[in-house]
This record gives C-alpha cells, sequence and structure tokens, in this order.
C-alpha cells in the first residue's frame, strides 16, 4: 500500500501512519528500530530496495529524507508512506523537503516519526557531510554509517574517516571486508602455526576496502604491509589479493576472477573458495545486526591508519 500526502506536516504523516495500520491492518509491533536514510533523489529507489531486503532481518521504520539540488522554492514538505508489499518487513516513510523545510534543522523532520524507545541508525549512501557525528541527526543515532565506494575520490574519503571519527560509526567499505577477514583468521588458525613477517595487499583503485583491509593486518599482526592500488587494466574492482608472508613460505588469497578465490599455501593443495562481492542488502543487514560502537574498526582508521605506511607506487612495486 501506497499513500501520497503532497505538502503535508510531521504531525499529519503520523497521524496517516496510525490510520493505515488500523485501516489496512499492517502490523506494527516488533519493530527493532527506526533507520533514517539521506539520499540523492536518483538514488532514492535503489536505497529504499536493500533497506526493504535488510528489513526481513531486521523489521524497522524506514524515514527516506531527500532534498532536491538547488531548490530555492517555496517551503513544501511532501511524503509518502509504504507498508505491505511496498515496503518488505518495514514501514518507508519518504519526505521531500522543498525550500526553508530542507535548509533548517533536519532533526525536526524525522524527530516525530522515530519509534519510540527504538535504536536511531542513520545511513548517508551517498552524500556525507564533513562530521556526521556533530549533525543534528548524527547526534540523535547510535550508529551513523556512511560508503566510501560512492564517493568520487574513495581513497582520499578512506584516509580521512579516522579525523572526525566517533563511537558509532562505521562504513560500508569496511563491512565489504567481513568475508576476507573470516577467511584470513581461519588460515592463521589451522598449522603451521608460524607468525606472518610480512603482508602483501593489493586491490583496484576504486576500492577503499584495500586500504582498511591493510590498515586491519596492519594493527592486527604488527608486522609491515605492503600495500598498492592496481590499475582498472589489472584489476577492475574490489580486492585482488592478499599474500601472508611466512619463514615456511607464502600463504596466497588471490581473485583471478571477480567472484572467485583461490587459496595457495606451502605444502598443500590449492582450493577455490567463492567469493562474491557483497551486495548493498547484505552489508546494510549486517550493520543493523549491531547497535553498539564497533571498537574494532575505530582502531583500524585511527591506530591502524597510523601505522600503516603510504601504498606502494609502480616503481617501488618494481625495485
Amino acid at each position: 500500500m501506497i499513500v501520497d500526502l503532497p505538502d503535508t506536516t510531521v504531525s499529519k504523516i503520523s497521524r496517516a501512519l496510525v490510520n493505515v495500520r488500523e485501516e489496512g491492518g499492517a502490523v506494527a509491533l516488533g519493530r527493532v528500530l527506526t533507520l533514517v536514510i539521506l539520499t540523492r533523489e536518483a538514488a532514492v529507489e535503489e536505497v529504499i530496495e536493500a533497506a526493504n531486503d535488510a528489513s526481513r532481518e531486521h523489521p524497522m521504520r524506514v524515514i527516506v529524507l531527500m532534498i532536491p539540488d538547488g531548490d530555492d522554492g517555496e517551503s513544501r514538505l511532501d511524503a509518502q508512506i509504504r507498508v505491505g508489499g511496498d515496503a518488505g518487513a518495514s514501514e518507508v516513510v519518504t519526505l521531500r523537503a522543498f525550500g526553508d523545510a530542507g535548509r533548517s534543522n533536519l532533526e525536526s523532520l524525522v524527530t516525530g516519526l522515530l519509534l519510540p524507545d527504538a535504536p536511531v541508525v542513520v545511513w548517508w549512501p551517498n552524500r556525507t557531510p564533513e562530521n556526521i557525528s556533530k549533525t543534528s541527526i548524527g547526534r540523535i543515532a547510535q550508529r551513523r554509517i556512511t560508503d566510501a565506494a560512492t564517493k568520487s575520490d574513495p581513497s582520499g574519503f578512506v584516509a580521512g574517516l579516522g579525523d572526525q571519527y566517533a563511537p558509532g560509526d562505521t562504513d560500508l567499505a569496511w563491512t565489504r571486508l567481513t568475508r576476507w577477514r573470516e577467511q584470513l583468521a581461519a588460515i592463521l588458525d589451522q598449522p603451521p602455526f608460524e607468525p606472518v613477517i610480512g603482508v602483501r595487499v593489493r586491490g583496484a583503485s576504486d576500492s577503499p576496502s584495500t586500504a582498511l583491509l591493510a590498515a586491519w593486518l596492519r594493527l592486527t599482526l604488527d608486522v609491515p604491509v605492503d600495500w598498492a592500488y592496481l590499475d582498472a587494466e589489472e584489476w577492475p574492482h574490489g580486492i585482488k589479493s592478499v599474500a601472508l608472508v611466512r619463514a615456511s613460505g607464502e600463504v596466497l588469497l588471490e581473485r583471478p576472477t571477480p567472484g572467485v578465490a583461490i587459496l595457495t599455501q606451502p605444502g598443500q593443495p590449492t582450493h577455490d573458495l567463492a567469493f562474491p562481492r557483497r551486495t548493498l542488502r547484505e552489508c546494510l543487514a549486517e550493520e543493523l545486526r549491531r547497535l553498539d560502537p564497533d571498537v574494532l574498526y575505530g582502531r583500524v582508521i585511527t591506530e591502524g591508519w597510523e601505522l600503516l605506511d603510504p601504498p606502494a607506487t609502480k616503481e617501488t612495486q618494481a625495485r
């Protein structure tokens, strides 16, 4: 069910939500959180689809706030309510703020629609304020999610994550590393239990996860990490390979093609592993599983990043 509310107010939207539940029989019980999404208009359906999919694991209310580009028109708030089959296991409220309604305190547009006594998560899937924890909406959230992969300069954005970090912040570039971190941890938990004396990480130039993986390994293993970005001709997207150097030889986890990784270890047969790129829905659902600060992420983008050497260039890689 979809209900359009042109030129409305927050109080009218709240009453409409109650009416929709009463008249349509939509169930409001069991919502575990409120997800606030601040997005560009062009990306709204993509992020709503990801939130709807994630809501099947985390029933929630989704509030999507869009502010049109370059809008100087009359102050107005348009809204739309989606429930039932149009909203997965969530209630979706989309808000389009025009004129002064979009330039004033954005918190006032969502506070009247938050679920009572439920955690608040804020997601900036594309545009991101300089200091998310200091924004009016960021201050009311337990978790704040950004996505370096959507930026024009992903590597530069990742490099600045630690500068404004506050507990509760996270980035989907970190979430996309979960499968890599799990596999590398499993390797280190198996014999031979030799210390790692060096690490090599390679990834695409548009992959912010490459830098975060290098920083995690530098922090966790406390050994030098040689990491570099590859040209698009060498590798198109994401992380290409990770090598763990030991006295007995090199353990290599490498993707020859997207979606598949090959694990090579000294004295053992090679193993083919399924390594598909994680979807937006998978990453969002994972982040919504925890509402406490991700302490390890905070250490990686602050302590780990400070310990990490700059990425290798083609000249240094050739030496």
